[in-house]
């Protein structure tokens, strides 16, 4: 099926299959399995069209991968339970919905978040931003860029990423995030006590941004066999 722009993609790994849509757009394929619709049962009909067209991403990303079409339940947390051996993440913003999978042979950990390009209201700062990263804010190009709604979708990113190997929730202020605007990339240092997997650290993590119509995709796929650089191709 060919993906609306943006493409969640291009800020994700090859090993990572991924798909991406507009709720404006319809598909005969975006229905929900009945344990599904009852997830939903008693949201408003945007939600329940975000939820479904969600599913319907990680369907067809799923069946690149060889899966074929089925539930995807909810933890308690509400997070996406997905089949055995396989890591994923889901996000919805502004009427754009993507999913991405990949094999946990290939890929430890996956988190992607999608955020309209709008600056956050400056009374939100001090529960998003820490200090270090308002002065960071000072130091990044002085342009149309909303460099702390940016810093914000990246930890979303790096949280999703973070839960279903720990179990635990993470507070925006629990990670500081750089952003290197040259290479489109950006860093998340969490400031908590972080197991480590594998022999791996899980204090750092790096992730992958891009600006596109409007919105901004950020993601984190850490991958096996590399040292704490997820998104490395």
């Amino acid at each position: 099926m060919k993906e609306s722009f943006p493409s969640i993609g291009q800020v994700l790994p090859p090993e990572v299959k991924s798909l991406a849509m507009t709720v404006s757009e319809t598909t005969s394929g975006a229905f929900l399995f009945p344990e599904e619709s009852a997830l939903v049962a008693r949201a408003v009909p945007q939600r329940r069209l975000e939820f479904s067209l969600g599913r319907f991403c990680a369907r067809q990303a799923l069946a690149e991968l060889g899966f074929p079409w089925a539930p995807i339940l909810a933890g308690p947390q509400r997070q996406p339970l997905w089949p055995s051996g396989i890591v994923g993440s889901l996000t919805h913003c502004s009427g754009y919905v993507a999913a991405a999978v990949a094999e946990a042979s290939n890929v430890i950990a996956l988190g992607i978040d999608a955020e309209p390009q709008i600056g956050l209201p400056p009374e939100t700062f001090g529960l998003i931003l820490s200090e270090s990263e308002r002065t960071h804010l000072g130091r990044l190009p002085a342009n149309e860029i909303a460099w702390e709604r940016l810093i914000a979708s990246a930890k979303e990113s790096v949280f999703k990423a973070w839960y279903p190997l720990t179990g635990r929730w993470l507070d925006f202020l629990d990670a500081e995030v750089t952003v290197d605007p040259g290479s489109g990339t950006f860093a998340a240092h969490l400031r908590v006590a972080s197991p480590r997997l594998k022999g791996r650290d899980l204090s750092c993590w790096h992730g992958r941004y891009l600006m596109q119509q409007g919105l901004i995709l950020t993601a984190v796929a850490l991958k096996t066999g590399l040292d704490a650089v997820p998104n490395q191709s």
